[in-house]
């Protein structure tokens, strides 16, 4: 099969080459899944779970990516609850080779089915933007109806996914990011929104949630934003400075097949909307990691057709 690899961590982006490699082993509980359509994050190569595996040993050269969709194509001892021919889509572990690639070998747990009229490159864009939004805002933060949330990167992956799922849930959403992202946020449902390069903090007041993705400077303001008994959730780093009375924590996604489920029925009845901008096909992934322009909405790569 074909596949997306990484050398080591130290060729960064210049290192990805498309190879030849053997098709992959089904371990007990894992199926193979042919990949119709896959995704990526971009900072994944800076992750130690792409050089390495659950004991730490080396395993380069590595796959990346970690989301996919597409159909089972094997299944390996023990597994129940899948059958060879069924659409799914999912996460990949962090510690094993992943998704950008023709075939992938997936824990049976970490997979949902897919209904049959989803398409593979909408589901691909799904797993971990959807999971992280959701555990981030119901899980952690605990939102309630009437509570003001606070959701920096909003026209991004996650924050575009929680601007939609924490308006749903009766909340007051201010949704932070350039300038350029002003229309787009609002579109999502939010109520306000706010531009990081201006005075945002000025302009937010006390807010129950804050739902960071940037990190850095932003994360540390928006501490001071959480009014007593608040959460400030973040996926970008452990957090240095905590709400004076409120809480704030740093999470890392994980898999969830009934959520995963829930997410995929909210496309079909279309209360959720994943947006995905450019399509590019797997023998032009390595481009997608370095891309020339911005792209609005999620590259995904697509490895086959239905």
């Amino acid at each position: 099969m074909q596949a997306i690899t990484a050398p080591g961590r130290d060729a960064g982006v210049s290192g990805l080459t498309l190879t030849d490699l053997p098709y992959p082993h089904a371990a007990e509980n894992d199926v193979v899944v042919r990949v119709h359509a896959a995704g990526f994050t971009r900072g994944e190569l800076d992750w130690p779970g792409t050089w390495s595996d659950r004991s730490g040993r080396d395993r380069t050269p590595s796959v990346p990516g970690h989301e996919v969709s597409g159909v089972v194509a094997a299944l390996g001892y023990g597994t129940t609850g899948l059958t060879v021919g069924q659409r799914v889509f999912g996460l990949t572990d962090w510690a094993r080779n992943g998704s950008l690639a023709e075939y992938v070998a997936v824990e049976a747990r970490n997979l949902a089915p897919l209904p049959a009229d989803v398409d593979h490159t909408v589901a691909a864009a799904l797993p971990i933007s959807g999971l992280t939004a959701w555990q981030g805002l119901f899980d952690h933060a605990r939102i309630l109806t009437g509570q003001t949330v606070l959701i920096h990167g909003a026209a991004g992956a996650v924050g575009s996914i929680a601007v939609q799922l924490a308006v749903e849930a009766g909340t007051r959403v201010i949704g932070t990011g350039r300038s350029a992202d002003h229309d787009t946020v609002l579109a999502l449902g939010a109520h306000t929104f706010l531009d990081l390069e201006a005075d945002w903090v000025k302009e937010a007041g006390e807010v129950d949630v804050v739902f960071d993705v940037v990190g850095g400077d932003i994360l540390d303001r928006s501490a001071t934003l959480v009014r007593a008994g608040g959460t400030l959730v973040t996926i970008a780093q452990p957090p240095t400075v905590q709400p004076k009375d409120g809480r704030a924590l740093f999470f890392v996604v994980e898999p969830d097949r009934a959520r995963l489920a829930d997410l995929a029925q909210r496309v079909r009845d279309g209360r959720l909307d994943v947006r995905v901008g450019a399509v590019v096909p797997l023998k032009e992934a390595v481009s997608a990691f370095a891309p020339k322009l911005r792209v609005s909405g999620r590259t995904i790569i697509r490895v086959a057709e239905d």
